[in-house]
């Protein structure tokens, strides 16, 4: 929600709506090819595990310290404390160690109460998002207390784009492009549907469904937001486009200022919390999980792999959270641009994951071609499948080579902006070489992949089909 404000400033109304259609398209190709892949093959970390199994062992190590790398950063955590200057000015310091507390005791008992939680801000999310794009519409069709019906306004004056780095077509075309970067941040974590598909009744046909549903609503939900926004909000506004880095830029939250309504921003701030708090407890949930499945193979220390009563890995909830303080460091900067390298961690983390996820299915496809078997011996598959992961893969790794492309113009340079947007690519090649160097392992050839096993299963195991909604039941399209 918070960065949608600069992404619509960067560039302009339609040129957010393209950037976000544009990263849609691709990220639709990489859930085709991560379900396939993971209906094949349904395990625990994934993507993680389907490179070791279909590419090199070293491979999902390295992706496995990466998506540690990526769920310890605080970004969340930064995003509460953002959020918490919209009421006060107190030092960030205040929050980040109130709400690391909150993030450390949910994580630190038994895994229910994060399941309990997670629930009432799954629902508070939904709420907030349907609730954004109402009220959006009526203050669109001059419902507000202010009675200024905008229609299209903003989009006729100062315009549908919106011109960064240079002037004319160009300018234009690298506003769109730099906001693809906040759509890429927008819909990360879309592929962590199929992280823990090994701990499902019928792991197949839950994966399929969920991956599908999670990607339409993501995408209606999302696409109908961005519309909304983009017609309550002149992009040349200054407390968007020229934000003081606190939460008072919120594009949302300023059109809902303009338009005269009272109490409504405060309520939007406090759901919007409750959403990242979410966003920081998946964090330390994910990455404690895959230092767990680490440990179990024996790529990190076996003290990782102790538990307590009731299975939670303490040790490796213990270690993530251990990165939390990193949020102190909103008190010494500028909230915003902290956020902002945080984002672009998470954007340039989740390309690499993008990226890999693509490779593993060409890998299977690969194999599958190679030790005669055919697509339609997949459990699950989906039109064009055979291509989606091609289209991923090269999109991919653009976005993740042009990610921090204006620190390369005149004028533009800043390390922290170079760093926070290239480091992966350095982290993941380190990784990938020492497990080359220290397992001496090497890429499968596709008639070693070990396809037998995993058909094997899909043939001892069948799973029957869901149940067809009726009535009411159909309402749980929207959270199941």
């Amino acid at each position: 929600m918070y960065s949608s404000g600069g992404t619509l400033a960067t560039a302009g109304p339609l040129g957010m709506i393209i950037s976000y259609i544009f990263v849609a398209t691709v990220i639709g190709a990489n859930q085709i090819a991560v379900t396939e892949v993971t209906c094949l093959m349904p395990i625990t970390s994934g993507y993680i595990r389907h490179a070791e199994h279909f590419v090199d062992h070293s491979l999902g190590f390295a992706m496995g310290i990466c998506n540690i790398y990526l769920a310890v950063i605080p970004t969340e955590l930064s995003a509460v404390v953002l959020i918490m200057t919209y009421w006060t000015d107190l030092s960030p310091a205040v929050f980040v160690t109130i709400f690391g507390i909150v993030i450390v005791v949910i994580n630190s008992y038994n895994v229910r109460w994060y399941g309990e939680i997670e629930f009432c801000f799954g629902v508070l999310k939904i709420l907030l998002v349907i609730c954004l794009i109402i009220v959006g519409l009526v203050i669109d069709l001059g419902g507000a207390p202010n009675h200024d019906r905008l229609g299209f306004r903003y989009w006729k004056d100062p315009g549908l784009f919106s011109e960064r780095y240079a002037t004319g077509s160009l300018g234009r075309f690298l506003g769109i492009w730099k906001s693809v970067g906040t759509a890429v941040y927008t819909f990360s974590g879309i592929q962590s549907v199929c992280l823990l598909a090994g701990e499902s009744e019928y792991p197949r046909r839950a994966i399929y469904r969920a991956a599908k549903r999670v990607f339409y609503r993501i995408a209606i939900l999302y696409f109908t937001t961005v519309l909304v926004l983009s017609m309550i909000v002149s992009h040349t506004d200054l407390a968007i486009s020229k934000p003081d880095g606190t939460a008072r830029g919120s594009a949302f939250v300023v059109a809902i200022q303009r338009s005269g309504i009272k109490v409504l921003p405060h309520i939007v701030n406090a759901v919007v919390l409750t959403s990242a708090l979410s966003a920081a407890n998946l964090d330390i949930i994910r990455s404690s999980r895959i230092i767990y499945a680490l440990a179990s193979k024996r790529q990190l220390p076996k003290i990782f792999l102790k538990v307590n009563n009731y299975g939670l890995p303490y040790v490796a909830v213990a270690f993530c959270c251990s990165f939390l303080p990193l949020a102190y460091m909103t008190a010494n900067a500028t909230l915003a641009a902290v956020f902002s390298w945080f984002q672009n961690i998470t954007s340039s983390c989740t390309l690499l994951n993008w990226s890999i996820i693509s490779i593993n299915h060409i890998s299977m496809s690969r194999a599958l071609r190679a030790q005669g078997y055919t697509r339609d011996d997949l459990p699950y598959k989906f039109a064009g499948g055979e291509f989606a992961a091609y289209y991923s893969l090269f999109f991919a790794i653009i976005f993740l080579l042009t990610g921090g492309f204006p620190v390369f113009i005149k004028g533009y340079w800043q390390f922290s902006t170079f760093f926070s947007s290239y480091f992966i690519i350095p982290l993941v090649l380190i990784f990938y070489t020492f497990g080359k160097l220290f397992w001496k392992t090497k890429l499968k050839s596709p008639h070693d992949v070990p396809l037998k096993p995993l058909f094997f299963d899909v043939q001892q195991r069948p799973e029957p089909p869901y149940p067809k909604l009726k009535g009411w039941q159909k309402l749980t399209w929207l959270w199941a």
